[in-house]
């Protein structure tokens, strides 16, 4: 089954209201929770069984918080900011009494005893939990399959993926499943996601949120920090989810997250702001649609009066480098580790196979690769090696070098905020994630950097400009044209960056977007599922 078709769903519909509206319904008593929670549960019962989005589901104990909550509305007491809303959040997050695998089969009978931090403030502000999310294996795919749970299709299109990690999630919003999500997002997890499946999503500063209750990935954990992250179909709604996790008190619970104040997005102006942007890092040439959408998103900023300008940055592909090694920086010993005793499927063998040839091999194989015109596959081998703890350290003071130069090229510019491509690619057909590892070069080099960064969606694929992609020997190269062939009315999102700790300007800007967009005919308003 292809991309698919549909009737749209009917006004009034429960599934097709924002989160704030949600709240401040059953908040008012227009509508109980109950109701709003059986409309949400029928709807993932309607769509799942082509998704797999859902793969721990929790209709029961929704419905019994549900009616709690109508029983705080009707006596008047207090009810959160999140009154009603249903939610659903990544398998990796622990929630009482269920599984936190990570897609590890010999963790499947791993049950949490409490709610990871963030689920926690989640549900204690009033949202109503339907149930858990698919991710890939180690939470290492930029598409969404495991040997426990099986593969997350994209609603736009069954035969391509969802993103990854938190692709899952996206699935599941994208198709009027749910009303809010909770993602996580090391290298892009959901931003990806989000991108490919017409959502909105935010990676915050990194640790400006607790990750305490999540099943971490088995890479670098002190030099790229992933974040819990926010994912919904409005961007007032990330603003909303934002306000409840980062409220006071994060720092009481994990030291690890400095007590830095939360700042309001609509105190911001884009007017005053001066935006750059670009259309590709180096590493890995977009498609044109994408370039496209950067480039319009950049004409809207400017038409509302904010100061736009292209801009090259820093050495994108010095970073990709950093960011790669880092990642792989023991060997990937300790995902080999954490694989031991679990089905794999065919990604992760190929993902972790060639770690474990020696440095000596992996160099004469990049050598061989180069020649024969596999640029992409040759850097990789090159990149894939066991460092030394010297070697480790001295990688370590490159980072901050290049951190060092981009903050000083934001100052040199006066650049508040930077739109650019969130991906190289449209969503990608499945079983070909393998090929892109570059392509997240866009979203992980500032997970590297650790500002904070979302993805808003704002446009499809158009007829006609699906692929620029000249043919070419390097195979990498020939499986992106390959997947951009068919991908027209696919949905595009563009990335928007902020320096450290100004979430709130990264918010405004992607409000000020997607209000422009949202009325315009290639809005990806819905899947059409």
């Amino acid at each position: 089954m292809g991309r698919m078709t549909g009737s749209r769903r009917q006004r009034g519909d429960l599934t097709s209201m924002s989160a704030a509206e949600i709240a401040a319904c059953v908040a008012g008593g227009d509508v109980p929770a109950r109701e709003v929670a059986d409309a949400f549960i029928r709807r993932i019962e309607s769509v799942n069984g082509r998704l797999n989005a859902v793969v721990v589901p929790l209709f029961e104990s929704a419905r019994a918080e549900a009616a709690a909550i109508d029983r705080m509305t009707a006596s008047r007491a207090p009810v959160g900011p999140l009154a009603g809303v249903p939610l659903t959040v990544k398998e990796s997050f622990d929630v009482q009494g269920t599984p936190a695998t990570a897609g590890l089969s010999k963790r499947k009978d791993r049950i949490a005893a409490a709610d990871a931090h963030m689920v926690a403030r989640l549900r204690q502000a009033g949202a109503v939990l339907l149930g858990k999310t698919n991710v890939p294996s180690l939470l290492l795919s930029t598409e969404t399959s495991n040997p426990i749970y099986g593969r997350t299709s994209n609603p736009w299109d069954l035969q391509r993926a969802p993103g990854g990690s938190s692709g899952g999630e996206a699935a599941i919003l994208a198709a009027r499943g749910s009303a809010l999500g909770l993602g996580s997002d090391l290298g892009g997890s959901v931003r990806v996601p989000a991108h490919a499946c017409g959502i909105h999503a935010l990676r915050p500063t990194s640790r400006r949120l607790s990750m305490l209750g999540h099943c971490g990935v088995p890479l670098s954990r002190e030099e790229i920090v992933a974040q819990p992250g926010p994912m919904a179909r409005s961007v007032a709604d990330l603003t909303v989810a934002m306000a409840v996790l980062a409220a006071e008190g994060r720092e009481l619970h994990d030291c690890s997250v400095p007590p830095v104040r939360w700042n309001d997005p609509s105190g911001v102006d884009v007017r005053g702001l001066r935006v750059a942007y670009f259309t590709g890092n180096g590493v890995f040439r977009p498609s044109p649609a994408i370039r496209r959408a950067v480039q319009e998103a950049a004409g809207a900023l400017a038409g509302m009066g904010t100061e736009v300008e292209e801009w090259h940055g820093p050495e994108w592909q010095e970073g990709w480098d950093i960011c790669v090694r880092l990642m792989v920086a023991d060997g990937m010993r300790s995902a080999r580790r954490a694989l031991a005793g679990s089905a794999t499927d065919a990604y992760t063998r190929a993902l972790v196979g060639p770690s474990l040839l020696p440095n000596g091999a992996l160099a004469i194989l990049g050598w061989l690769l180069a020649a024969f015109g596999q640029h992409h596959a040759a850097q990789g081998m090159r990149r894939l090696r066991e460092l030394s703890a010297d070697g480790y350290f001295r990688l370590v003071q490159r980072r901050d070098r290049f951190r060092d130069r981009f903050l000083a090229a934001l100052e040199t510019g006066r650049i508040d905020a930077i739109l650019c491509p969130p991906d190289a690619l449209a969503a990608i057909p499945h079983g070909s994630s393998r090929f892109f590892g570059d392509a997240l070069s866009y979203t992980a080099v500032f997970s590297l950097l650790g500002t904070p960064a979302g993805v808003v969606s704002l446009t499809r694929v158009r007829e006609g400009e699906e692929s620029d992609r000249p043919r070419s020997f390097d195979l990498v190269e020939g499986r992106a044209r390959k997947a951009e062939h068919g991908s027209a009315g696919l949905p595009l999102g563009v990335q928007v960056v902020a320096r450290h700790w100004r979430e709130d300007i990264v918010l405004a800007v992607m409000t000020a977007l997607e209000n422009h967009f949202r009325e315009t005919p290639e809005y990806p308003r819905e899947a059409p599922f």
